[in-house]
């Protein structure tokens, strides 16, 4: 017969020293299961002579529950172990201040946020809103415009060309938005209203141009579009944008291919101590370009410009977000630093509405 008092010894240490719940069950199973070590010793009292059996018997079946009691401590103790590990990883320190979620964290770009402001205005006006693609072909975005041959708009230190195709035609990255202009004319039958935000690229780089930036274009065509209307769209969007009661604008000649006659709008502000105020003052700030649309850019869109008339304007979304928020510089709008996003974002659920306010 085994040696049960150094059996027991081994086992009891094998069961003090499982380092966790699944290798304490394993020697369970390998002592008192269906053909453990200590259920094949009470099978052999079965065959003992009584006399035997009243020895071995009370032996055996006390090793049996010597080792179900110290397999019942054990496993209570690695329990209690595992849930004191637990509960230190998971341990909330309460004097800690709560993290913002990201929501409340994220911030909008300024270029995001003020795009938004701008639809929102001439989305009261009646204004839609269209789109087109970056790349353009050259008759879209010179050649329907009423850009002539040899215009200095055409010319490679302005404008990124593209390398020529099969045919040896040459896309360009548009330079200006207006190809959309062309493309709703063409695909709309007036009357129409829409405003046309996005990129666009010219060779430029300082501290006020970048070689990307973004543009917003308006275009209205009807029967009776006119400068009467045109100025009171443009006063209108820049009380709502910059938020004052009052603007003082003037509009002085210009020249535009596409528009006819053209003008350089400006705005009354104050420059004192080297911060920009609209609705005050008594200087001068060039703000957007404006006009009636060219009659060649209208029959370029297959409109009888005895028929319709219309007005369009464009304005540097980046120009007047720099304005309106105070930022000295445009290349940080496209470095990608964390500190001045947090500084200048916006919050994302602060919606941009003249009902709600457009800053929030």
């Amino acid at each position: 017969m085994t040696d049960l008092d150094a059996l027991e010894r081994d086992l009891l240490a094998q069961v003090e020293g499982a380092p966790d719940e699944t290798a304490l069950e394993g020697l369970r199973v390998a002592t008192l299961g269906k053909k453990g070590s200590v259920s094949e010793l009470l099978k052999t009292l079965g065959a003992m002579t009584p006399d035997a059996r009243k020895t071995w018997g009370p032996r055996i079946n006390g090793l049996r529950d010597r080792l179900q009691a110290a397999l019942s401590l054990r496993r209570e103790a690695l329990a209690e172990a595992a849930l004191a590990a637990r509960l230190a990883a998971e341990r909330i320190d309460v004097t800690l201040p709560v993290r913002e979620a990201p929501e409340i964290r994220g911030r909008i770009h300024p270029i995001s946020q003020v795009i938004d402001e701008i639809t929102a205005i001439f989305s009261e006006m009646g204004f839609a809103v269209a789109e087109g693609p970056d790349i353009e072909t050259d008759e879209l975005n010179f050649t329907a415009l009423n850009f002539p041959p040899g215009h200095p708009a055409r010319e490679m230190h302005d404008t990124f060309f593209l390398a020529p195709d099969r045919d040896g035609r040459r896309k360009v990255l548009r330079t200006h938005t207006s190809p959309v202009q062309v493309r709703t004319m063409r695909a709309q039958a007036p009357p129409i209203r829409v405003i046309i935000p996005g990129r666009t690229y010219r060779h430029d780089s300082d501290q006020t141009h970048t070689p990307m930036f973004h543009q917003v274009e308006g275009l209205v065509i009807d029967k009776a579009a006119n400068l009467g209307n045109l100025k009171w769209v443009l006063e209108t969007f820049c009380k709502a944008f910059f938020e004052v009661d009052s603007v003082t604008m003037r509009f002085r000649p210009s020249f535009f291919p596409f528009t006819e006659p053209s003008a350089e709008v400006d705005i009354q502000c104050s420059r004192k101590d080297g911060e920009i105020r609209f609705g005050e003052g008594q200087d001068w700030l060039e703000i957007l370009g404006c006009g009636m649309v060219h009659p060649n850019v209208l029959r370029n869109c297959g409109l009888d410009p005895d028929e319709f008339q219309g007005f369009a304007f464009g304005v540097g979304i980046d120009r007047i977000a720099m304005l309106k928020y105070g930022m000295p510089d445009l290349r940080p709008f496209f470095e990608g630093d964390l500190r001045w996003i947090e500084h200048y974002g916006f919050r994302p659920l602060d919606v941009p509405s003249l009902v709600g306010g457009l800053t929030g």
